[in-house]
C-alpha cells in the first residue's frame, strides 16, 4: 500500500473559489477514478493557503493505471482548463508515501 500526499498552494483569497470549484468537477471524477480518499485539509496554521488531500492506492501501478484513466476522461481535462484560467494555484507538490510495519494503515 502507498498513499500520494498532494499539496497545493493557492494565490490569497482565490482558494475558496478553487475549493468550489473542484468539490463540484473534480471530486465526482477523483473519486470514481482513483478510488480510496483518505482525507481533504486546509491549512490553518504554517503556510496558508494550502490544501492537502490524501489517495491510498495498492502500488505505483495502481496509482499510475488509475491516473492514467483520470487524465483520459476529457471531464477531467475540461476540468483542468477551468482550474487554469481561475489561476488560483501557485504550486502543486505530490509525496508518494509508504507505511513503515507499524503503522496502522497498512
Amino acid at each position: 500500500m502507498i498513499v500520494d500526499q498532494r499539496t497545493y498552494t493557492a494565490h490569497p483569497g482565490k482558494l475558496a473559489k478553487w475549493l468550489r470549484l473542484y468539490e463540484e468537477k473534480a471530486l465526482p471524477l477523483q473519486l470514481k477514478y482513483l478510488g480510496e480518499l483518505i482525507g481533504f485539509f486546509q491549512s490553518e496554521v504554517g503556510p496558508l493557503n494550502q490544501v492537502v488531500h490524501i489517495w491510498k492506492y495498492e502500488n505505483m501501478g495502481d496509482r499510475e493505471r488509475r491516473r492514467a484513466a483520470m487524465m483520459a476522461d476529457p471531464d477531467w481535462q475540461a476540468f483542468l482548463k477551468e482550474s487554469e484560467a481561475l489561476g488560483a494555484l501557485q504550486a502543486q507538490e505530490s509525496k508518494i508515501l509508504s507505511p513503515v510495519s507499524f503503522s496502522p494503515l497498512k
